[in-house]
Order: structure tokens, then C-alpha cells, then sequence
């Protein structure tokens, strides 16, 4: 009886972690689509800058304003 009530938690946790585990690869598989995609020709053609930050360094240097894009063809 003490054997069940050890290995019920442990069984439980098991059970619970694969989906944890299962979301890591996708998003290593995300981050593997997203940094195929930024090699693309028409991202290095068109100068984009795809870091918020340095974005938004360059927009107050320069007086401009930003122009986001934001896609999700690299996710379902």
C-alpha cells in the first residue's frame, strides 16, 4: 500500500511533464523556422531592422517614427 501512495505523485508528475517537454521542441522548432525565415532575401533587401530595441534607438535619432510588421508564419 505505501508502494501506490509513493508512486502515484511520481506517476502523476511523469504524466504531467510531457506536454512540457513536447512544447520545448516546438519552440525550438519555431526558433529554427523564425531564424530561416529572417534569412530570407526580401528581409536583408529591405534594410529591416528586426530588433525592437535598436529600432526604436534609431527611430529617436533620427526623428521617425516606427513601422511594425508582425507575422506569424513561422508559428501555428
Amino acid at each position: 500500500m505505501k508502494t501506490i501512495a509513493l508512486l502515484t505523485p511520481l506517476l502523476a508528475g511523469l504524466w504531467l511533464a510531457g506536454p512540457a517537454l513536447a512544447q520545448d521542441d516546438k519552440q525550438a522548432e519555431f526558433k529554427a523556422k523564425y531564424e530561416e525565415k529572417l534569412e530570407k532575401e526580401f528581409i536583408s533587401y529591405g534594410g529591416w531592422i528586426t530588433d525592437y530595441d535598436m529600432a526604436r534607438e534609431r527611430a529617436e535619432k533620427e526623428g521617425k517614427m516606427i513601422f511594425a510588421y508582425f507575422s506569424r508564419s513561422y508559428s501555428p
